[in-house]
C-alpha cells in the first residue's frame, strides 16, 4: 500500500528530502511566538516519550541531565582549556 501524499509543511525534518529542503524552510514560522511554539512542542514531545509514561524509568531523566551536563562542558571549554597545567621551557 503506498502511503497517502502528506503537504511538505506538515512533513518532519526527518521527512524531508534535500532537494525539498529550501521550500520546506519556507514554510517554517520564523517569528518569535514560531520559534516559542517549537520548542514548547518539542519539550512536549520529549515529556510525553520519557517522563510521562506509566512504567517510568530513570533514562529519561538521565538523558536530560548528560545533554545538560554536555552542554555545560561545552561552554565552560575555553576556560577549562586554559585552567591546564602547562610545560614551560
Amino acid at each position: 500500500m503506498a502511503d497517502k501524499p502528506v503537504a511538505l509543511a506538515q512533513k518532519r525534518l526527518v521527512d524531508v528530502k534535500l532537494g525539498e529542503l529550501p521550500s520546506w524552510l519556507g514554510t517554517r514560522d520564523f517569528t518569535p511566538n514560531g520559534l516559542l511554539g517549537s520548542v514548547r512542542g518539542g519539550y512536549e514531545r520529549y515529556y510525553n516519550k520519557y517522563i510521562n509514561v506509566k512504567k517510568g524509568g530513570i533514562g529519561g531523566v538521565a538523558m536530560f541531565l548528560v545533554g545538560y551536563i554536555a552542554l555545560s562542558y561545552l561552554w565552560e571549554y575555553d576556560h577549562i582549556k586554559h585552567d591546564r597545567w602547562r610545560k614551560y621551557h
